[in-house]
């Protein structure tokens, strides 16, 4: 064999990345089968699993139709996962059209990316220290003076009485 032929014959493999989601209608219990087709689908391809985002239900932010059977249906909810994997490059064609015809697949997209973790990595706020040039000086409390003479107890009888008899 010369060095042209072994060339030919060597397979390129890239990192892709397949997010999908599942229509609603599927008992979350069977979440699971519907991924392990999908996954069984990206082994027949030759792929190995580099990562995996295990699917969760959601709200979208708009409703997406799908014709089931004879009628259109609009779905507002999905159970969204992905799987990264590597694959030949013949692999993400196949793969996009595998999903798409899959009707437990309410959307589907495979499309190249790198090795690495590239998730968002969320830090805690941090506090900073917020310095006044001013202290805030407390305005002088106003005295109100009141009435000090004595009641007599005729007058709170009458007082007594007059809310009672309401």
């Amino acid at each position: 064999m010369t060095a042209e032929n072994e060339q030919e014959n060597e397979v390129v493999t890239r990192i892709y990345e397949a997010g999908y989601h599942i229509v609603p209608s599927v008992k979350e219990e069977d979440v699971e089968k519907v991924v392990s087709g999908i996954r069984s689908e990206i082994e027949k391809l030759g792929g190995s699993f580099i990562a995996e985002g295990a699917p969760a239900l959601m709200k979208l932010s708009f409703d997406m139709d799908m014709r089931e059977g004879e009628k259109h249906v609009a779905y507002d909810r999905g159970y969204f996962g992905w799987l990264k994997f590597e694959a030949g490059t013949d692999a993400a064609k196949t793969m996009t059209d595998s999903l798409k015809a899959n009707p437990q697949v309410l959307r589907a997209m495979v499309f190249k990316t790198v090795r690495e973790d590239t998730r968002a990595k969320f830090k805690a706020p941090q506090l900073r220290e917020v310095k006044r040039s001013e202290m805030v000086k407390s305005a002088p409390r106003k005295v109100v003076e009141e009435d000090k003479t004595p009641v007599s107890e005729v007058d709170l009888d009458k007082a007594l009485e007059t809310l009672t008899a309401e």
